[in-house]
């Protein structure tokens, strides 16, 4: 399971809500507001001035973690 920056945030913490520790850990603190349920990782980040490329990246290397 991968994660890219067109996805969700709501769809995210649906694969895993321990993403939420990764997301906040990398400076989104929106990750419980309603509206940052339908923001894209892309447009969360851009909003929060993080390298969306960067952030799926960390997600993707936690995922990775928990995987093997």
């Amino acid at each position: 399971m991968k994660v890219t920056k067109d996805m969700l945030i709501g769809e995210i913490l649906n694969m895993d809500p321990d993403m939420a520790a990764i997301l906040v850990a990398g400076g989104m603190h929106c990750v419980g507001c309603p509206s940052a349920q339908m923001e894209s990782l892309e447009e969360a980040a851009m909003v929060h001035g993080i390298e969306p490329d960067v952030l799926v990246a960390r997600v993707n290397a936690f995922l990775e973690t928990k995987e093997a």
